[in-house]
């Protein structure tokens, strides 16, 4: 490999931290697009890469096999490094912006945010259908924003936070850096809704174990908000260090949606995001006092005297599972097929018109909006309901419990 800064007149070798062997000779050599004198070199075993030029060069390799590099090319819009290989196929670096900004400053620097690329906020079109993929399918990369920083040592205390344009944080990322260049992707969307955790057995189910946390899942999943294209502001922090940088999200070109259509969208999401955590809230509230419930029952079964009180248990218990079935099935055990057998309740319903909302860049539809309306008069009145019994017939309880010399109940 050699290099002429004269047309030709005279040449200078440049192999410097190129592997010795009969099979390092050069297959193809690109610079970079963007930054002069960064160049990609394939060679008939192996990829490097040059920040000076070709004066020195370094392995690029990562997880490539050792094969012929027979063509190397920057895809300019995603600026993706992609490489042909004999009998491999293409092989793709995903976003090789963290390589285009290196400079000795970063490199002697203990840490550094790199100034992210754009993201685009695809909407999904199809999907393949195969069950077990061929081995020559491809992989598309993570879905999202890649944000990439530079450690000069190793630190498992990252917290990287995103936050839109108003300066509320939307998202958090907490991730393990190790020296040199690090990545993290961000899904585009916001934090989770608060998890449902039962702590209760199925309904009728006595013989389902619920280990030794004795929690299990629910049959409604937490479900996020795709945040909307605008310019966002990444700031990570290390310590007492911080680092910033502006993110753009752009919309997806190929939807027909409309940045106001999506607003519109949004703002329905944010209700029921808010009447989501509300409604778990209250569902967890009961499972933490069935529980405590069920315990407490166990024990007085155990001592004298105490059917009178186990009877109160039951009914309190009974009240509190009638309103829980409300807003939530109680008889899935995530078995069969019981999670489509018994009809969808409250926090079911919220889940799935979130999604329904959700599905493309278009605002709600008149359907939309009148379920909502639907929905959340059932959460005000189910909260009532809770409220009601709990300054109601559980305080009551609770004095007979006292009377009894029988410890409180833990509601928060």
């Amino acid at each position: 490999m050699y290099k002429t800064e004269n047309y030709g007149r005279t040449w200078k070798k440049i192999t410097k931290g190129i592997s010795d062997g009969n099979l390092n000779y050069v297959r193809n050599i690109r610079e970079d697009p963007v930054r002069p004198g960064l160049l990609y070199l394939g060679t008939e075993n192996a990829l490097y890469f040059s920040m000076d030029d070709g004066e020195n060069w370094q392995s690029l390799m990562t997880n490539l096999p050792h094969t012929p590099m027979y063509w190397i090319d920057v895809q300019k819009h995603f600026n993706d490094l992609v490489v042909g290989t004999y009998g491999r196929g293409a092989w793709i670096l995903d976003d090789i912006t963290p390589l285009q900004q290196l400079t000795k400053k970063i490199t002697s620097s203990d840490a550094w945010l790199f100034d992210p690329r754009p993201a685009y906020r695809f909407r999904p079109v199809s999907r393949s259908l195969q069950f077990h993929p061929e081995l020559s399918a491809g992989h598309n990369p993570p879905y999202g924003a890649s944000i990439n920083y530079w450690l000069s040592k190793k630190n498992d205390s990252i917290r990287i936070y995103i936050k839109d344009s108003t300066g509320n944080v939307v998202r958090t990322l907490k991730t393990k850096g190790k020296s040199g260049i690090n990545r993290v992707w961000w899904n585009l969307r916001g934090k989770p809704t608060n998890k449902i955790v039962m702590r209760t057995e199925p309904q009728y189910a006595d013989w389902y174990s619920m280990g030794k946390s004795r929690t299990r899942k629910s049959n409604v999943a937490p479900f996020s908000i795709l945040e909307p294209p605008g310019t966002y502001t990444i700031e990570m922090s290390m310590g007492n260090k911080s680092f910033s940088q502006k993110l753009v999200v752009l919309k997806d070109p190929h939807s027909a949606g409309t940045l106001s259509d999506i607003q519109k969208q949004i703002s329905l999401l944010k209700q029921l995001y808010t009447d989501m955590n509300q409604l778990a809230g209250k569902i967890n509230k009961i499972e933490r006092i069935r529980r405590q419930l069920y315990d407490m029952k166990a024990i007085l079964k155990t001592q004298k005297d105490k059917k009178k009180i186990i009877q109160s248990v039951d009914s309190v218990n009974t009240v509190f599972m009638v309103l829980e079935g409300k807003m939530i099935r109680l008889k899935v055990t995530g078995t069969g097929q019981d999670d489509v057998r018994f009809p969808a309740m409250l926090a079911s319903r919220m889940s799935h018109l979130a999604s329904d909302v959700a599905v493309s860049d278009f605002p709600p539809t008149d359907q939309d909006q009148e379920v909502y309306i639907l929905l959340h008069g059932r959460l005000v009145k189910y909260s009532g309901e809770l409220q009601t019994l709990l300054q109601g017939r559980f305080s009551t309880f609770l004095k007979v419990l006292s009377a009894h010399n029988i410890g409180p109940v833990i509601t928060d």
